[in-house]
């Protein structure tokens, strides 16, 4: 009996994902264990392994859909001495509805009919064929009679599809005296005041991630504190610890501050909190999510039970997760949860920052460069390098003197890097 590849749930919360790449072609022979395409989840591109072997027969969902259901029918195998007419008869059973050609960047669908065989993607010269632009008959007469071209038109209507609303209050704006008109080209589209741009889509990364922010700043109440630390110690000791290490490893300042982070949540674990409606949630260890910027959008990995993991361990676990991040292989578990978050802007020269919590947690630390400047100690003019360190928290779980006394036992641990091992 011919076998179902349906969408896999890649993560707890998963309800949809993007259908990336195909990784096989429909005649193809597929052994269990074989990568046959890449899903795009709301914070990773993960490969998918075939749990069965027989032949590809059919490929139902074309690579670069977006929001296929978890479930949803995306492929068929045939197994040994099955045939195509074993497949048609399958398919037509499995659903009364099965996505299919692309129009434009939507999905149409194709009821079924026992008198054709399972309905798929057009080729890319059907759907160019002249250049089609899905516009209601309305809008299209409108456009016509204010001279609108409706390439230059972003549609509002479903799936794009440009609606009399979108051409309605538009006007066809005038080129200034002695400059020609923006003429468009390759992907480049002009806007009602006549100025180019091109469009970047959003990936499903940066959607949820909008999503994310957008509801924590919106409905977590945002309280900030900020303070200075003196960093010629963590700095003196990181040289001396880098060259004992013989190019063994290489540690950042990033490494002192997850790590000192992680002991002053230890040692006061007021601010190792989450809100919940029932009750506060207080964590055992320090699972410090570290910031990091990636092509496809901010996500953060978690370097989890810091406090017991020396500096050494902390620096190999943070670049190997901001690799895998940067290239799309994160597992779930390895950037979902955690219970502070570190952002470091420093390495880009920006000396203090407010930093967006990342729910369900209750604190985000941004970090700021350090930067030498004159200081009085005992009467006596110095010099040192200090760095501005900014806890963003929900004040909620954790208030203005619970955020002020954790930032007190930061300071001391970034001040005296030795006492992290005790």
């Amino acid at each position: 009996m011919p076998i179902k590849v349906l969408m896999p749930a890649l993560s707890p919360t998963m309800t949809e994902g993007n259908l990336a790449k195909w990784h096989k072609k429909e005649g193809d022979e597929i052994s269990a264990g074989d990568v046959i395409a890449e899903i795009e989840t709301d914070k990773a591109t993960m490969e998918v392994e075939a749990v069965d072997e027989g032949k590809l027969a059919k490929i139902i969902i074309p690579e670069g859909t977006e929001a296929v259901k978890v479930n949803e029918l995306i492929a068929v195998l045939l197994e040994e001495g099955e045939n195509d007419n074993d497949l048609d008869g399958f398919i037509n059973s499995s659903s009364s509805v099965i996505p299919s050609a692309v129009e434009g960047s939507s999905i149409v669908e194709k009821k079924k009919d026992p008198s054709t065989s399972v309905a798929v993607a057009p080729s890319a010269q059907d759907d160019k064929k002249g250049n089609r632009i899905f516009a209601s008959p309305l809008a299209k007469r409108i456009a016509a009679e204010k001279g609108i071209d409706l390439s230059t038109v972003q549609g509002s209507g479903p799936r794009g599809r440009i609606v009399k609303a979108d051409v309605e209050g538009r006007t066809v704006s005038a080129p200034a005296p002695g400059m020609a008109a923006p003429q468009p080209t390759g992907d480049q589209k002009v806007n009602e005041f006549g100025m180019l741009y091109s469009e970047i889509p959003n990936n499903n990364i940066k959607k949820i991630t909008a999503k994310r922010l957008v509801e924590s700043k919106s409905t977590v109440p945002h309280f900030y504190l900020t303070i200075e630390c003196q960093i010629d110690g963590l700095l003196a000791t990181r040289k001396q610890l880098n060259e004992a290490g013989k190019d063994q490893y290489k540690l950042s300042v990033n490494d002192f501050i997850v790590k000192a982070c992680a002991m002053a949540l230890q040692a006061y674990p007021a601010a190792n909190v989450s809100w919940t409606d029932e009750a506060v949630r207080q964590y055992i260890h320090s699972d410090i999510s570290v910031a990091v910027a990636t092509p496809n959008g901010l996500i953060t990995p978690i370097v989890k039970q810091a406090e017991a993991k020396g500096l050494q361990a902390i620096s190999a676990e943070v670049k190997d997760l901001a690799g895998r991040a940067r290239d799309g292989k994160l597992k779930p578990e390895e950037f979902q949860g955690g219970t502070f978050t570190v952002s470091n802007l420093g390495m880009y020269g920006i000396k203090e920052f407010g930093a967006i919590i990342n729910p369900p947690q209750s604190c985000i630390l941004a970090v700021g460069a350090g930067e030498q400047r004159p200081y009085v100690d005992n009467g006596e003019v110095k010099i040192g390098t200090f760095m501005s360190c900014t806890l963003s928290t929900d004040h909620r779980t954790v208030d203005g003197a619970v955020g002020a006394e954790f930032l007190q036992v930061l300071k001391r641990y970034l001040e005296n890097p030795a006492s992290m091992l005790l």
